[in-house]
């Protein structure tokens, strides 16, 4: 365990003016807070802050941070308040130990959002202070070098959510180095044979190219010496992960890869760069299609590099990557190797300011980047779509792309002129319609690759139809597309909801006030009273989980209203519905899994000697296309083509019969399917259901009622009816009335 004064002199190597009374009280004071904790491989707990405050000491950042390092688990894990850090160590470093304690568990009603919410929380931390996230990741970094002394499950959980989550954010703000170590640990434990296999094949093949590596390191040297250009070239392998990746990626084996080891020349002036690729294209053929210029175009990291391949020494493939020594550590260390963090410049507030440093932060991509999806946050995201939205963001495949101007606009790989439009401008996006790529009419759809230029065709009465969200590559794009939605949205479900949350308060004798739920909207993940209304009405949000919210204390079991309810099996009944201004019996006919109407099927394509049957599931109508099974020893059943149950038949093709309706016009004759109507629970919602489809001349053979959460009822209704028309025209009344949610016809 590194001492005191080990700690002081690393900081002293490369912060002369550090404040060494500061550090010491701080080593001293988060090794009397935790000296009752043991770590789970039973070392002193504070070895896990100190050796935080070591990774953060190796990124050469500022003395607050490597102070608030030692303390980053004082607040959470002992009886430390901010309020002493806050005495005892000032504000600043207050804040930050305050913005790295762990979230404690959120008061949610859905478990399905706390995820989501930490990290919508966490972005929102780093966008205060950069120092946060480079403090987090040194804390998840320690902890994936100690993971092998947690739980099976626990390792697991921690090492998905570090390569979903703090890897990809590592090497979004350009710490590549941290990232490709997060990334193999996490492997390590994930792939464990994958990664032994991977890293033992890496050790032969290093051990192997020795010679081949000292020779082009000397040739690539002494070649720029000629030209009056001083570098260090240095070999780099790739990592087990990186390996792993492109094998699965291209789909070759390792033994077809030919760039796991690479070359990096440094050099100390940005043309110098350029000349050392003239230089190294002159020596050794290039290999077409495989330079790439980031020094003019950079990425979002604020990565800068000329990347190119050259047939080099027997006859192998070389990749070289050309940088100066600055790019260089930008390209390891990334937002942490920015000037600006030796001199405390780090809140997002400070931008307005006109200091030299504050216009550094200002040109940093990945700060841009930063703020831009805290930004997404903040206007409206919900939690759930927190992971999915971020993840999007967090890769660093691109293409780049043009405005008829002229300006650069980044996307990721695989984005489509709909992201482009929302990359220019939101209201752009909102009010596509069309596009010209590189001078030609195309689909807003289309995938973008790199140089494209593109031209977006606007018009103001257009909206961004939902259907967009599932083309997009960009959480910008998917956040502009739902918040123009959002108000359709609204207004669709908004009374459906109302109606439903008064019905299911009355039910537990209590009125409801939009007031009461305001006072929860934190609870149940929603950031207005509107929004959660419309989500119970679409069904996003259960009525249940409302009351929960609202009377926490609220144990009563919802009282059936209807005694005649059963979950799933089919009944047989006679039932007496009042409706006003007169009285109505309605028969439910007893009905068999094996529905058969009588007399005869009118269909063309069987034997008249087979026994016909209808699909139980679901049955058949005139205007559907029909097929016929023939199970031996059964006859023929019919089905619609489009029903579910066909796929079970989809390698027996020699039993399938094409068949074709026989109708008489003369003589009408119903048959049989079935409708799921979601509506509103209350009394006499069936006997406006059964009015509707009296009323339309058809017949009730089957049904079926079940409650899918409070306040909803969920009813599979088997009909008789003529055909498609029929059908149809009885969905669309049914549809119409006020209670009903949604109606689908069912195909079995």
């Amino acid at each position: 365990m590194m001492q005191q004064s080990e700690l002081v002199e690393r900081v002293a190597r490369y912060n002369p003016n550090f404040n060494e009374t500061l550090l010491k009280k701080a080593y001293a004071y988060a090794m009397h807070q935790h000296r009752h904790q043991k770590r789970a491989n039973g070392a002193p707990y504070f070895s896990h802050p100190l050796e935080v405050a070591a990774i953060v000491i190796d990124l050469q950042l500022d003395q607050d941070s490597v102070v608030a390092a030692l303390l980053h688990d004082t607040i959470e894990d002992t009886e430390t308040t901010k309020k002493e850090i806050d005495c005892i160590f000032g504000t600043n470093i207050g804040l930050l130990v305050h913005g790295l304690t762990k979230l404690r568990r959120l008061d949610l009603v859905s478990k399905k959002t706390r995820q989501g919410e930490n990290l919508r929380r966490l972005l929102i931390a780093i966008a205060s202070d950069v120092r946060v996230l480079l403090i987090k990741l040194a804390d998840r970094l320690h902890n994936m070098r100690t993971l092998h002394y947690m739980l099976p499950e626990k390792r697991k959980r921690i090492a998905e959510e570090t390569m979903e989550i703090y890897a990809p954010l590592a090497g979004r703000m350009g710490m590549q180095e941290i990232r490709e170590d997060l990334e193999d640990l996490a492997f390590q434990t994930l792939h464990a044979e994958a990664y032994s296999t991977i890293h033992h094949k890496l050790s032969l093949l290093i051990q192997k190219s020795k010679k081949f590596i000292i020779e082009i390191e000397e040739k690539m040297v002494k070649s720029l010496l000629i030209a009056n250009i001083q570098s260090v070239v240095k070999s780099r392998s790739k990592r087990p992960y990186s390996v792993f990746r492109k094998m699965e990626r291209n789909g070759v084996s390792f033994e077809q890869l030919s760039d796991i080891i690479g070359f990096r020349v440094i050099v100390d002036e940005v043309q110098h760069c350029y000349q050392t690729l003239c230089v190294a294209h002159t020596k050794w053929p290039a290999v077409p299609g495989r330079f790439k210029d980031y020094i003019s175009t950079p990425k979002q990291n604020d990565y800068r590099s000329l990347h190119t391949t050259i047939i080099g020494p027997y006859h192998q493939r070389v990749e070289l990557q050309i940088r100066t020594h600055e790019m260089d550590k930008i390209a390891e260390y990334g937002i942490a190797a920015h000037a600006l963090y030796k001199d405390g410049i780090y809140s997002a507030t400070d931008t307005d300011n006109d200091s030299s440093d504050t216009h550094l932060i200002g040109q940093s991509r990945s700060y841009h980047w930063l703020h831009r999806t805290v930004k997404t946050l903040f206007d409206g995201e919900h939690p759930d779509d927190i992971f999915e939205h971020t993840r999007l963001e967090l890769f660093l495949d691109q293409v780049f792309c043009f405005t008829p101007k002229g300006k650069l606009i980044a996307l990721p790989r695989g984005a489509t002129v709909i992201d482009f439009a929302y990359a220019v401008h939101t209201d752009i996006g909102n009010s596509c319609v069309g596009c010209k790529v590189n001078g030609q009419h195309a689909p807003i759809v289309s995938r973008l690759q790199n140089g494209d230029e593109v031209i977006i065709i606007r018009s103001r009465n257009q909206l961004p139809s939902s259907a967009w969200e599932n083309v997009v590559a960009t959480g910008k794009a998917r956040a502009g597309i739902r918040r123009a939605t959002k108000e359709a949205r609204i207004q669709q479900y908004l009374g459906l909801g109302t109606k439903i949350l008064i019905a299911t308060f009355k039910r537990i004798n209590h009125e409801f006030e939009p007031d009461q739920l305001e006072a929860v909207l934190e609870k149940v993940a929603y950031k207005t009273v509107n929004d959660a209304i419309a989500a119970v009405g679409c069904g996003e949000l259960q009525p249940k989980d409302v009351i929960k919210a609202i009377f926490p204390d609220y144990q009563k079991e919802r009282v059936p209203i209807n005694k005649i309810r059963t979950n799933e099996s089919w009944f047989n009944l006679n039932l007496m519905f009042k409706i006003p201004g007169r009285r109505r019996s309605f028969k439910f006919l007893e009905t068999a899994h094996n529905h058969q109407l009588t007399g005869k099927i009118p269909i063309r394509g069987a034997n008249e000697n087979m026994t016909v049957k209808f699909n139980p599931e679901g049955g058949a109508v005139p205007g559907d296309r029909i097929v016929g099974i023939l199970t031996p020893g059964e006859g023929v059943t019919v089905y619609p083509i489009q029903a579910n149950a066909l796929k079970a038949f989809e390698q027996t093709a020699h039993e399938w019969l094409d068949l074709r309706w026989d109708i008489d016009p003369d003589n009408h004759e119903k048959f049989p399917s079935k409708i799921r109507v979601v509506a509103i629970d209350g009394p006499g919602i069936l006997a406006d259901i059964s009015e509707v489809i009296a009323k339309e001349e058809s017949n009730i053979s089957t049904l079926c009622l079940k409650s899918p959460n409070w306040g909803l009822t969920s009813m599979d209704i088997g009909l008789e009816v003529w055909d498609m028309k029929h059908l149809n025209r009885i969905i669309r009344e049914v549809r119409g009335l006020s209670a009903v949610s949604h109606v689908t016809r069912l195909n079995g």
